[in-house]
């Protein structure tokens, strides 16, 4: 008879966004060592995800063990991008010691930091031989950033031929089907629709991520009014320190679609992620603009 996951709840509670409930949830009895190092790892993981890098920071030691170690980077990392090369050199120095290179929640981290940087490679490099769903899930997240749906769908197989009805599974198969598009969308959304229904007593519980998933589902069936619904929840939910990137983003998209005003979700998403995708896309498009206006002229 398997013995019980004591972990599940706080490990499912950040597979699906609730940052804060898994928080909550961290109190679990009779832990190993080694599943005390998980529960710490996810606890500070969600702390990160809810924008409060500095309390990470400051209450990992020097002596802590180098799971912990791996995610303080993380939050160094993402806390001050100047930090960049000394997070990425300090995180190579772990990745090259033979006694804890091998570490999954190290290669994980790394997998995380690396696809920041857009270096896809190096994250694969570390990240695709696998060894827990949460490798496998971002591997398939990995391929999806590289349009390399055809991958992302045997990492899918992979985790569906050891566990089909995982959180992370599901997750993967929700991404999957987005990038594929089509008549997959509509299962896409389904997927998120039952994560809300299972996992959220109430409504106004679900999570940012289920619900930027429903809303990009919205977009891509068109239903941009609908889309704006959720993501106007999911922002509403994100702490006043940490917008919801994701809905911002998704939020200026909409009202682009539909003809409104983007302009305060496009500097609230400046302001609050100056690193985002569509911030630097946009950076890009004005500088090109003015480098052809100043040639015209």
């Amino acid at each position: 008879m398997a013995s019980p996951d004591h972990l599940f709840t706080i490990r499912n509670n950040f597979y699906l966004g609730a940052y804060q409930a898994a928080i909550n949830s961290s109190d679990a009895p009779n832990l190993s060592q080694e599943d005390s190092i998980e529960r710490d790892s996810l606890v500070y993981r969600s702390y990160i995800a809810l924008g409060s890098y500095q309390l990470v920071i400051n209450e990992i030691s020097e002596s802590a063990p180098t799971p912990l170690q791996a995610v303080k980077l993380l939050a160094l990392y993402l806390n001050d991008r100047e930090n960049k090369v000394a997070v990425l050199s300090s995180l190579q120095e772990l990745l090259s010691d033979a006694a804890i290179g091998n570490n999954p929640i190290l290669r994980l981290i790394a997998g995380i930091i690396y696809m920041h940087e857009e270096d896809y490679n190096e994250a694969l490099k570390h990240t695709n031989t696998g060894g827990t769903m949460e490798l496998h899930a971002l591997n398939a997240h990995i391929f999806l950033k590289m349009h390399r749906s055809d991958y992302a769908e045997k990492q899918l197989k992979i985790m569906q031929q050891i566990d089909e009805d995982h959180t992370l599974t599901q997750l993967a198969n929700a991404w999957l089907n987005l990038a594929v598009g089509g008549s997959k969308i509509q299962e896409a959304y389904l997927i998120f629709q039952d994560f809300a229904e299972r996992y959220f007593s109430e409504k106004y519980q679900v999570s940012g991520l289920i619900l930027n998933g429903k809303a990009v589902c919205c977009m891509h069936m068109g239903n941009f009014d609908e889309a704006i619904a959720y993501l106007e929840e999911a922002n509403i939910k994100a702490s006043r320190d940490a917008k919801d990137a994701e809905a911002l983003a998704n939020l200026v998209v909409c009202c682009l679609h539909l003809g409104k005003p983007h302009s305060r979700y496009l500097s609230q998403l400046k302001l609050s992620h100056p690193d985002h995708m569509l911030v630097k896309r946009q950076a890009s498009a004005e500088e090109s603009f003015e480098r052809a206006a100043q040639t015209v002229a």
